[in-house]
């Protein structure tokens, strides 16, 4: 399938990278240190949601600050070894533009950066949860995202491999491409669905970005 667009909009956890191990393994620390019982943890979803939702699921609202400070420390001392880049990431990004693309993640600025700094990722442009007010499935995230660069929000394209984010893309007015690298093709709801980034190509020409998908 061909795409033709002015920006490209990624999610990065599962998308860009994957921190799966190093999420689990921290959020599950993090959960024995605050006291929360397996059933209620499993009972969460954390995949694709910010740290400020997640602890107010499982947490008094008083005690929820200093939680989020203690996940963030955990998750970016974790950073180092616990990144790896999916197939695909370098060399799309290589073959846009710095100013055409940002990544739009649920997780905290300083995390971001620490995972994307694992795997030798720099962004020009970088929406966080630091940004928003609320988070996927809204289109805030996106629709900040679009703003940053200069472009029309029907002229983007969002990759994201949950369905949250897909949502959020959708509700954005952008065509979303999805990645089955989290979830099953039918659980995604999505303009393409493809395997990881490897499956995507991207040529960038006066008129913007065609984007090239494998059937």
């Amino acid at each position: 399938m061909k795409i033709s667009a002015q920006a490209l909009l990624f999610d990065n956890d599962g998308t860009l990278i994957s921190s799966l191990d190093s999420v689990y393994r921290c959020w599950t620390r993090w959960a024995k240190e605050y006291g929360i019982t397996e059933e209620d943890f499993a009972a969460v979803e954390l995949h694709g949601r910010p740290a400020a939702e997640i602890a107010a699921d499982l947490l008094p609202a008083e005690r929820v600050p200093e939680a989020l400070a203690r996940i963030e420390q955990l998750e970016i001392e974790d950073a180092a070894g616990g990144v790896v880049l999916l197939p695909g990431t370098r060399a799309l990004l290589e073959s846009v533009p710095a100013d055409r693309w940002a990544v739009v993640t649920s997780a905290t600025g300083r995390l971001a950066e620490a995972r994307l700094a694992e795997v030798g990722v720099r962004a020009k442009h970088l929406v966080s949860a630091d940004d928003i007010t609320r988070g996927k499935p809204d289109p805030e995230p996106f629709l900040l995202g679009a703003r940053r660069l200069g472009v029309d929000p029907a002229d983007c394209v969002v990759f994201e491999d949950a369905p949250a984010g897909l949502q959020a893309g959708r509700a954005a007015g952008m065509t979303t491409v999805a990645l089955t690298t989290t979830h099953r093709a039918e659980e995604l709801v999505a303009d393409v669905v493809v395997p990881d980034l490897s499956a995507v190509s991207v040529q960038a020409t006066n008129g913007g970005l065609e984007i090239t998908t494998a059937d």
